[in-house]
């Protein structure tokens, strides 16, 4: 099963790579298209998430006797940790239903973000000017309360791609560190996905990343053992990544947004590989508006 060809593959990675990095408008045009796409799914879809969502509340005399387990820095007992929550009423729901969008196959890596789908679809040829009508879609679901409704999504190592750079042909692809700058401290982030994926069927997948956040609401702030009232859906919030080409070689955002990856939970004393940045949505949006969504019952227009 190990890949005997890898002087040859190693050859038309870089090939692409070099296309793609010389033609940022091709990557910038397949991002534009998947986040105008996935908005749509779930706009089009909001009304039957929502109600998959809070089924979770309403189900309450089901798992009350055996509630999830507090997470999270001194938790005050007001609310339910709703990780899973979002992973299955969001997440699972977008694996069931994005076949009706895109033709799509299953691929995996050892380690990535929550959701990895290999879409098809012939207006990812027209975007990248025929180098490719496929991409994989890689979605993490970032579930958060009212408490911590920030206007950015922390990411680990293994949810953003990189520089994407393949030395010779015993080494494997590997990323250049980026920094995370904040106001008071900034530290080194190492993304770990490759921007690009040949896979065993020759296509050609540029990698795609998104962060999905599903907001719920507190229908009470009183100790859950006093009249927990539930966490309804609020919205869901889109942000589309740039790949790590736009991030680090061209247009090389990284240098032209200082503050687009910030420093997350983690500081300089968390070891490389496990250290965490937030994407700021801001900037995100000044970068081109369609990066970052807002979706909930409210608006239909994308």
């Amino acid at each position: 099963m190990y890949p005997n060809n890898r002087e040859e593959l190693r050859n038309k990675y870089l090939d692409i790579r070099s296309q793609l990095a010389d033609n940022a408008d091709s990557l910038i045009g397949l991002e534009r298209f998947m986040a105008y796409t996935v908005t749509k799914i779930l706009r089009d879809n909001y009304n039957q998430i929502e109600h998959d969502y809070n089924s979770s509340s309403e189900l309450y005399p089901y798992w009350q006797t055996y509630p999830p387990q507090e997470r999270g820095r001194q938790p005050i007992g007001d609310q339910y940790p709703w990780i899973e929550v979002g992973e299955h009423a969001v997440g699972t729901w977008l694996a069931m239903n994005l076949s009706r969008y895109f033709e799509v196959d299953n691929l995996t890596l050892p380690s990535g973000p929550d959701q990895r789908f290999v879409v098809t679809h012939p207006e990812i040829a027209k975007a990248t000017n025929d180098i490719t009508d496929s991409a994989w879609l890689m979605i993490d679901i970032k579930s958060a309360g009212p408490r911590d409704d920030a206007h950015n999504s922390v990411m680990s190592h293994n949810q953003l791609s990189g520089s994407g750079k393949w030395p010779s042909v015993v080494e494997g692809v590997m990323n250049d560190a980026l920094m995370a700058t904040g106001k008071r401290r900034s530290h080194e982030f190492l993304p770990t996905l490759p921007p690009i994926v040949i896979d065993t069927y020759e296509r050609v997948l540029p990698v795609v990343t998104m962060a999905l956040k599903p907001i719920y609401k507190m229908e009470s702030n009183i100790p859950v053992s006093e009249g927990w009232r539930g966490q309804p859906l609020s919205r869901l919030d889109l942000a589309t990544i740039p790949n790590g080409l736009l991030l680090c070689v061209n247009p090389n955002y990284i240098r032209e947004h200082p503050g687009l990856l910030f420093p997350g939970k983690d500081d300089k004393s968390v070891a490389l590989l496990k250290r965490r940045a937030r994407v700021n949505f801001t900037i995100l949006e000044t970068i081109g508006a369609w990066r970052h969504k807002i979706i909930n019952n409210k608006n239909t227009k994308i």
